[in-house]
């Protein structure tokens, strides 16, 4: 039994060995692959590899690159893991064309700065400039001489609160309908200081209110679509909606009950 014994304890001793060895070499190569690797993090952090090389900006139709990117702090050169994604898109979001922006990093050297801006609603004419007016009603200082073909121009207006309401009224629009207006005057009448008169590209005049145009607009095809070829005239959108053309006899007026109506000639 003791030989038995013996014996057995002899044979596991090579074992053992084996053992000891293999856990030694798994250390060393764990010490190697460590070495190494911090090795490659010093090379890296010195070279040209751990600054931004490459810089986006997508999203942006009328906020110009460099705008953006001066506003970011963001240019080639800077490191990259020393950007601070979180501040550079709060500075972003200060330009007041910004409505959103979101900064992504991209190894081993890239940054995009995802912007989105606030739409252009209108133009309010000035002096023979033309300032946009974005969703949210903010007014922007001119940055076109030439009339603009994007959205609407607002003549006559210099109320703050009365354009806001106005650019939340165009968003409500459907595209289609509102890329149809040229202009919208401010018209105000004694009983209604919020009267508009549109004009339409097809030729057509709408007279409105500001605060319900952005629903009875919606009959605007169906009332065209009803009219002969060449009619020209005002469509009336006050309180009930009725066509008055341009071609009546001098001094008649026209009844609300004639003319082409829609279902809504209340309210």
């Amino acid at each position: 039994m003791e030989q038995e014994k013996i014996v057995s304890i002899e044979d596991r001793i090579p074992k053992l060995k084996q053992h000891r060895k293999q856990k030694t070499n798994k250390r060393l190569i764990a010490f190697l692959c460590l070495f190494f690797v911090l090795i490659f993090l010093v090379i890296y952090f010195q070279s040209p590899l751990s600054k931004i090389s490459v810089v986006e900006v997508k999203g942006n139709s009328h906020s110009s690159k460099e705008t953006i990117l001066m506003q970011s702090g963001i240019s080639a050169g800077t490191g990259f893991w020393n950007l601070d994604g979180g501040q550079a898109e709060r500075e972003v979001k200060k330009l007041k064309e910004i409505k959103s922006a979101q900064v992504l990093k991209t190894f081993p050297n890239k940054v995009t700065v995802q912007v989105e801006e606030y739409k252009r609603v209108a133009y309010a004419e000035k002096n023979g400039s033309y300032m946009p007016i974005l969703e949210n009603g903010i007014v922007l200082p001119a940055d076109k001489a030439s009339l603009p073909s994007d959205a609407p121009i607002l003549i006559n207006w210099n109320d703050a609160d009365q354009i806001q309401e106005m650019a939340s009224a165009l968003l409500e629009i459907p595209k289609p309908i509102a890329s149809s207006i040229s202009e919208i005057y401010h018209a105000p009448e004694k009983n209604d200081s919020w009267h508009i008169t549109l004009y339409m590209n097809e030729g057509f005049v709408i007279s409105g209110s500001v605060r319900n145009i952005a629903e009875k607009i919606k009959d605007y095809p169906s009332i065209v679509s009803q009219l002969k070829p060449g009619s020209k005239g005002i469509i009336h959108m006050e309180v009930g909606t009725y066509f008055e053309s341009y071609d009546k006899p001098a001094g008649t007026k026209d009844n609300p009950e004639q003319g082409v109506k829609t279902n809504e000639t209340q309210g």
